[in-house]
């Protein structure tokens, strides 16, 4: 593989250069607009002294400008770093800190990012490229460092390659042969990485990507004029999410023009696909694809097409189907040995997508991404996912049946209630903490915590749990903040004196 991801969207903008590229608002921007939007971002970074090799965050909203900073920041050799702007000012610096961040893209002050420079993203108006910004990129070389939920308190960031981006679409493309006439829509936050999959599949292969503002990515009826009026073909969601935006919607669909609809990050809802689905004229419905990922091994591990033996499905998981073909998978137990077909099994991934480990955690990039025999007998690297499920021969496909750890995904997110734990723990008044996934009313999964208080605190439960979630809102995510939280004497415990979740579930 000898391109990188700037050469492969340059082949593009030059072999569909008046081919509307991006969509944001009213602004349409063609495919050589774009390549000279990306020249001048790479320009200006390289004028302040980037070189590859360096790290940039990119602290923006979501939209063009998300867009030409990724790939102003690849231009001059550098990977970018997700700084969601949502995310708390302690997290925010612990990033940059960890990172050694060279600058951030941001409209922000340096003060929020512990004195990292920070550089504008020139407006599409005022973008002028500079040939300085055009050089030879390293395929092996980091294309992006993207945070994940950390067991012991902090993030950790993954390391990810150009390499292993583009093995994720050579190993996809036979299976969906996206083209130039494709709309696909950026729904994700770029901070997760299902938003590498949204922003690549267009532009490695000269389709449109319609950047879904805030305002419309939670509103059913805003999302469906969007969907209907851009002619969106490609839409990629996390179940949770979809059932949101379809429980209850009834306008028509027959004008809707999606071929795809992707799930990922969550066990989906087949009920509510086939409802959705139901509405629409047999000769319109999309392909439904379910797609199990894992950002240490680039956004998508297997691929399986929805059908009946999905809507009928009643036994134990979820089925998740095969390994793309860039990817392969063993079920290891234990001691390392490769389980029977229908027993269960640690999902192990080989292949072109594992990606590089964690940035400067070298024990934990040993003890994940270890080297062990492949399927085809060859020691090769893998990452061991923590993931555990079976093959069902009878339905050719992987059964995801859970983890076997404390890390737990909502909204697509892997989190890993550990962190929370000690984000709790660490908070004024508690003496113990603990975090469960249990349900909320509309059947979505929802973080629940239950934390012991110190003995005397002096105040009103309610005012020390005000206290409580506000230390979390200054550490944590939006997504890792749980919902309800609650007061225990003492946290339930198993005979051995393990914390007992079975309970605390109930």
């Amino acid at each position: 593989m000898s391109r990188d991801l700037v050469t492969a969207f340059r082949a593009t903008a030059e072999r569909v250069p008046d081919t509307v590229a991006l969509v944001d608002g009213d602004d349409r921007i063609c495919y050589r607009a774009l390549a000279r939007w990306v020249d001048a971002v790479a320009g200006g970074l390289t004028g302040i002294g980037i070189d590859p090799g360096d790290r940039v965050g990119i602290c923006l909203p979501r939209g063009a400008s998300v867009v030409a900073g990724v790939l102003g920041v690849l231009a001059c050799g550098a990977a970018y770093v997700p700084l969601d702007p949502s995310y708390p000012a302690e997290r925010l610096q612990f990033m940059a800190a960890d990172a050694g961040l060279a600058a951030v893209l941001t409209d922000e002050g340096a003060d929020r990012f512990c004195g990292v420079p920070t550089v504008p993203v020139p407006t599409r108006d005022d973008a002028t490229p500079s040939p300085a910004a055009v050089m030879p990129v390293d395929v092996t070389a980091a294309a992006y460092v993207i945070y994940t939920s950390g067991s012991t308190g902090a993030p950790k960031g993954v390391v990810v390659s150009h390499a292993n981006v583009l093995s994720l679409f050579d190993g996809a493309q036979p299976l969906f042969e996206f083209g130039p006439d494709e709309v696909w829509t950026l729904f994700h936050s770029y901070s997760f990485d299902f938003s590498v999959w949204e922003i690549w599949g267009p532009l490695l292969y000269g389709g449109t990507l319609v950047c879904v503002p805030d305002a419309v990515a939670f509103d059913r009826a805003a999302l469906h004029r969007m969907l209907l009026d851009e002619g969106v073909t490609v839409l990629n969601m996390v179940p949770s999410v979809f059932r949101h935006l379809v429980a209850g919607h009834d306008e028509p669909l027959d004008g809707i023009a999606l071929r795809h609809v992707v799930f990922g990050g969550e066990p989906v809802d087949t009920a509510a696909v086939r409802r959705w689905l139901d509405r629409m004229p047999a000769e319109r419905r999309p392909r439904v694809v379910n797609m199990y990922g894992i950002t240490e091994t680039t956004v998508h591990v297997t691929y399986r097409l929805l059908g009946e033996e999905d809507f009928a499905w009643r036994g134990p998981g979820t089925l998740i189907g095969v390994p793309l073909p860039h990817l392969a998978v063993r079920l290891l137990d234990g001691d390392g040995a490769a389980v029977p077909d229908g027993e269960p099994g640690e999902m192990v991934v080989f292949g072109e997508g594992v990606a590089r480990g964690y940035l400067g955690r070298e024990e934990l990039t040993a003890q994940r991404f270890p080297a062990l025999p492949g399927p085809d007998g060859g020691v090769g690297a893998c990452f061991r996912s923590g993931d555990i499920a079976m093959w069902s021969a009878q339905h050719d496909s992987l059964v995801y049946l859970g983890r076997r750890d404390d890390q737990v995904k909502v909204r697509g997110f892997r989190i890993e209630l550990g962190e929370i734990e000690e984000s709790l723990r660490r908070a004024t008044h508690v003496r113990d903490a603990a975090v469960c996934v249990q349900q909320s009313a509309d059947g979505d999964p929802i973080l629940a915590a239950f934390v012991v208080l110190h003995d005397g605190a002096g105040e009103s439960a309610a005012a020390l749990l005000r206290s409580v979630r506000a230390d979390l809102r200054r550490t944590l995510p939006r997504h890792m903040v749980p919902g309800p939280v609650r007061v225990l004497d003492e946290l339930p415990r198993t005979s051995s004196g393990k914390l007992d979740r079975r309970a605390l579930r109930a």
